[in-house]
C-alpha cells in the first residue's frame, strides 16, 4: 500500500498567483522561458529555470545557474511572493479546458514506495537532466516541481474528489495556456480521509516527472549519507506530487520528425512503405484515428499509412511492443530510415502533440526535417500494462496535457512530516 503525507506548503500569494504560476521548466526552451518571464519578477521560472537570468554563454548546468536559483528562491520568500503555511495540509489541484476536467490531490509521496516499485515508472531518465534536478533541489533545499502521478480509478476516491470541488477555500485563475487552474487547501478532516483512502491503494504510476522523482530519491540518499540518523519522517524522504484518477487523464501523441531520408528519394521511400502498409495520399493533415495508423508529411504532401497485419504484431509477452511508437520504430524508422537508438540518434526530433501537425509541416517546410510522422496516442491502460510488467517505453511515448503549473506549492526539505 502507498503512503501520502500532509506538509506545510510554500505557496504563491493569493493576489499574484497567476503571475507566479509558470509552465514546467522542462517543457519550455531557455528562449521561451525568458520571453514568458520577461517583465514579470514574480514568474516562478526565475526559480525553476534560473539560467534565463544569466548571460547566454552561461551553460544550463553551470554552478552559477543553481546559485541564481537559490537567490531567486530566497528573494521570493523574503518578499512574500511565496508564503509558508502554518500547518501541514493536503491540497487539491484541478485543471479545466475545453469541457474536460482533472482533479488531483497534492501530497508528499513516500520515496520508499518509489524504490519498492509501489510507485511505478515507465521510462528511463537521462543522466544530465536527472543530475540537473538533483543539484537544483539540493541548492534551494526544496522540491518545486511536482511529479504527476495517478492511480487506477476507484469510485470512493472519485466521489471524495468531487466533494472537494464543491466546497472549501480555493484559488482560481486562467493561464495563458487557456487552462483554468483551481487550487484548494483541504481541512484536516478531509485530508485524514484521503490519507486513509490512499493507504488502501496498492500502486501509483508516474505519468510525468520521472526526472523529478529520481532526483528526489537521489537527494534523499545524499542526505541519509551525511545524516545516517535522519528521521524516517524527514521531508527529504518524500517527494512533491499531484495524484489523479487514471480515467480523467488525457494523453496526446508524441510525434516524430526525421532530418533525412537515409539516402532514399521521396518516391523510393513511398515505394518501400507500400511493402509494409497501405499508403494513401491525403489532401489534409492526418490525425491517426486508431492504432497501427500513421500520418506522414513528405515533400509537401500528407499520406495515411495503415500497417499491414503482419507488421502490427510484436512479442506478445511485452506490452511495450504493442505501442504505436514501437511499431513505427521497428517497421519504418529503423529498417528504412536507419534510426537506431531513439534516445541518442541526432537524426530524430520529438514533437509533443500539443504543437499539432502544423509544427510537423513547419519542420519539413523549413528544411529542419525531411519527413515527419503523426501518431495515434498511447493509452493510459497501455502505460499501466508496461509499468506493471516493469517494462520501459520507448523515449517520448506520451505527452500528458494539460501540464501541471510550477509555483503553486513547493515542498521545503526542513521538517519532519
Amino acid at each position: 500500500m502507498v503512503e501520502i503525507r500532509k506538509f506545510r506548503g510554500l505557496r504563491a500569494r493569493h493576489d499574484i498567483v497567476c503571475q507566479v504560476a509558470a509552465p514546467p521548466y522542462d517543457v519550455v526552451s531557455r528562449g521561451e522561458a525568458r520571453l514568458i518571464a520577461s517583465g514579470n519578477p514574480y514568474s516562478f521560472l526565475h526559480i525553476g529555470k534560473p539560467e534565463i537570468d544569466l548571460p547566454e554563454e552561461v551553460g544550463p548546468y553551470d554552478d552559477r545557474v543553481y546559485q541564481k536559483g537559490r537567490e531567486a528562491f530566497l528573494r521570493f520568500e523574503k518578499e512574500k511572493i511565496l508564503i509558508r503555511d502554518n500547518q501541514k495540509n493536503l491540497y487539491a489541484y484541478q485543471q479545466n479546458r475545453s469541457g474536460r476536467s482533472q482533479t488531483g490531490i497534492v501530497a508528499a509521496a513516500n520515496i520508499q514506495d518509489y524504490l519498492d516499485n509501489r510507485i511505478r515508472r515507465h521510462e528511463l531518465t537521462r543522466p544530465d537532466k536527472e543530475n540537473d534536478r538533483v543539484r537544483h533541489i539540493d541548492a534551494i533545499n526544496a522540491q518545486t516541481g511536482p511529479s504527476f502521478l495517478f492511480f487506477r480509478s476507484r469510485r470512493d476516491a472519485v466521489e471524495l474528489l468531487n466533494e472537494i470541488t464543491e466546497s472549501f477555500e480555493m484559488i482560481r485563475f486562467t493561464a495563458t495556456d487557456e487552462v483554468e487552474h483551481r487550487f484548494w487547501v483541504l481541512p484536516t478532516f478531509l485530508s485524514d480521509r484521503l490519507i486513509s483512502l490512499f493507504s488502501e491503494i496498492e500502486t501509483l504510476y508516474i505519468a510525468d516527472g520521472h526526472h523529478r522523482t529520481a532526483a528526489a530519491s537521489r537527494v534523499r540518499r545524499l542526505r541519509l549519507t551525511s545524516h545516517p540518523n535522519l528521521s524516517p519522517t524527514a521531508s527529504c524522504n518524500f517527494f512533491l506530487s499531484v495524484i489523479f484518477s487514471h480515467e480523467q487523464l488525457t494523453i496526446l501523441p508524441y510525434n516524430r520528425a526525421i532530418t533525412d531520408l537515409n539516402g532514399n528519394t521521396p518516391d523510393q521511400l513511398i515505394g518501400k512503405l507500400k511493402q509494409r502498409a497501405d499508403v494513401c495520399r491525403q489532401g489534409q493533415p492526418v490525425y491517426p484515428d486508431k492504432a497501427g495508423v500513421f500520418g506522414l508529411f513528405l515533400d509537401g504532401a500528407w499520406y495515411r499509412l495503415s500497417l499491414s497485419s503482419e507488421h502490427l504484431g510484436g512479442n506478445g509477452s511485452d506490452p511495450s511492443e504493442h505501442l504505436d511508437v514501437s511499431r513505427l520504430h521497428r517497421t519504418i524508422l529503423e529498417p528504412i530510415l536507419g534510426i537506431g537508438d531513439e534516445r541518442t540518434d541526432a537524426r530524430i526530433q520529438f514533437v509533443g502533440g500539443i504543437r499539432g501537425t502544423m509544427e510537423l509541416e513547419k519542420l519539413v517546410a523549413s528544411g529542419a526535417a525531411a519527413a515527419a510522422f503523426s501518431l495515434f496516442p498511447t493509452t493510459v491502460e497501455q502505460l499501466m500494462a508496461v509499468a506493471d510488467s516493469e517494462g520501459i517505453m520507448p523515449p517520448k511515448s506520451t505527452w500528458f496535457e494539460p501540464k501541471l503549473r510550477d509555483g503553486l506549492v513547493s515542498l521545503v526539505l526542513d521538517e519532519n512530516l
